[in-house]
């Protein structure tokens, strides 16, 4: 085993509660465009997609859509939701506790989602100190999980190999993309009664359990490098 040097943690649904207000803006957006969405598809089906995938696999079910209104509708959507996030977003249960605890471990953000929306999130909830700005977009980037290109990008400008990192992740596209990427892989499983955890994937079900289980990970990695 690798002894863990670097924590990389998604955003919405590890660090922050924003996937209900997601869910709910990206239903009302995309069911007045004519793509019948509720709330419940996002958390059922597509919990960490990209918005674009998401809007591709609708318009395969329900017909194709003007671009010029999906363009404006995605606009008027993300504005909404910046305001959502900026005034309602809170940081999931224990999460403070767990950046506190695991203050010796150099730490980045790694979402799907664009940059000013990780950021709007982190600092409402009073959560940017904790990462400054080793935020990693998929739209900085112009590569999205489930592809491994994304964590294999955040390790590179971390400065570690991929297996050195931890990433933490609620969904199953970052779970898999970390695990294709290489990593240790600890998934943050919320919906256990809906959601299997991949296999080579370390489950939690909540965020106090953190340094716990990276605790043991890295105390087994010493243990292993003594034999």
């Amino acid at each position: 085993m690798t002894i863990p040097r670097c924590l990389l943690f998604d955003c919405d649904g590890t660090l922050v509660d924003s996937e209900p207000l997601l869910a709910a803006e990206m239903a009302s957006s995309l069911t007045a465009l004519g793509l019948p969405f509720a709330a419940s598809d996002y958390m059922g089906e597509f919990r960490g997609a990209r918005f674009m995938n998401i809007v591709a696999e609708l318009q395969r079910r329900h017909g194709a859509i003007d671009s010029d209104a999906l363009r404006l509708g995605e606009s008027n959507m993300r504005a909404r939701l910046a305001e959502r996030l900026a005034s309602e977003l809170a940081p999931l249960p224990g999460v403070r506790e767990a950046l506190e605890a695991l203050a010796d471990y150099p730490r980045a953000v790694v979402s799907n989602g664009p940059e000013s929306k990780i950021r709007t999130g982190l600092t409402t909830t009073g959560l940017g100190d904790y990462f400054g700005d080793r935020l990693i977009s998929g739209y900085t980037v112009q590569c999205w999980k489930p592809d491994p290109c994304l964590y294999l990008h955040a390790a590179s400008l971390m400065g570690y190999e991929p297996g050195e990192c931890i990433a933490i992740d609620d969904a199953i596209v970052g779970v898999k993309a970390a695990l294709a990427a290489g990593m240790q892989v600890i998934h943050l499983n919320r919906f256990p009664d809906v959601e299997t955890t991949p296999q080579g994937a370390i489950q939690i079900s909540n965020m106090h359990q953190l340094p716990t289980v990276i605790g043991h990970l890295a105390h087994e990695a010493v243990a292993s490098l003594s034999l």
